[in-house]
């Protein structure tokens, strides 16, 4: 437990840090500081697969959903439809990279860059699909950093925080009985047919 508020603590701090720097970093990443710490954040904690197997899936996730934007500005229509495709496209690229790697790139971990993505960048995106070229690297940038930052916060203490956990739901079993030490089991009584008493 005390790890985990450990990289809950640092996780905050990271993220604070980065928004008061935002001003050398660039005024793009104080909007997605929260977005990006708490994604980045959530892939350093989750002891599933590898940290490189993790970012790697990251990373898919991210370039599908940018690579969606990319379809809506060049061929989609701007409207229900058109965004609705675009997401089919996003979450079954996802589901595919997942099952094509038979889940060394979890899916989950895909999901999360793919929001990363969408959560930077949809508001931009819809201001102005015209300026996608411009525009997008500069949101991907922003959340990517962000992320980076929460990861790294957090990645370091993940292992530490599952042997925390594990050891709390061993502690939570309950006690098995002792073993090698005979049970007694009290013995039957033998039927015994009734004997009369001797006659006089």
């Amino acid at each position: 437990m005390t790890r985990h508020v450990l990289a809950g603590a640092l996780l905050a701090v990271v993220a604070t840090v980065t928004v008061l720097l935002s001003g050398l970093l660039g005024p793009e990443v104080q909007p997605v500081a929260l977005l990006g710490a708490a994604l980045g954040g959530a892939l350093g904690l989750v002891p599933d697969r590898t940290p490189g197997q993790r970012i790697a899936a990251f990373a898919v996730g991210f370039g599908a959903a940018w690579i969606g934007y990319l379809l809506r500005a060049a061929a989609l229509p701007d409207a229900a439809a058109g965004r609705a495709v675009a997401v089919f496209v996003v979450l079954i690229a996802c589901l595919a990279i997942g099952a094509g790697t038979r889940g060394r790139l979890p899916l989950w971990a895909t999901l999360l860059g793919a929001a990363a993505m969408a959560g930077s960048y949809e508001s931009a995106y819809a201001a102005d699909p015209s300026a996608f070229v411009t525009t997008s690297p500069i949101a991907a940038t922003a959340v990517l950093l962000t992320a980076g930052a929460g990861f790294l916060a957090t990645a370091l203490l993940g292992p530490a925080v599952e042997r925390d956990r594990a050891r709390d739901d061993e502690e939570a079993l309950p006690l098995e009985p002792e073993r090698g030490r005979p049970t007694r089991v009290a013995e039957p009584t033998a039927y015994r047919p009734f004997e009369h008493a001797p006659e006089a």
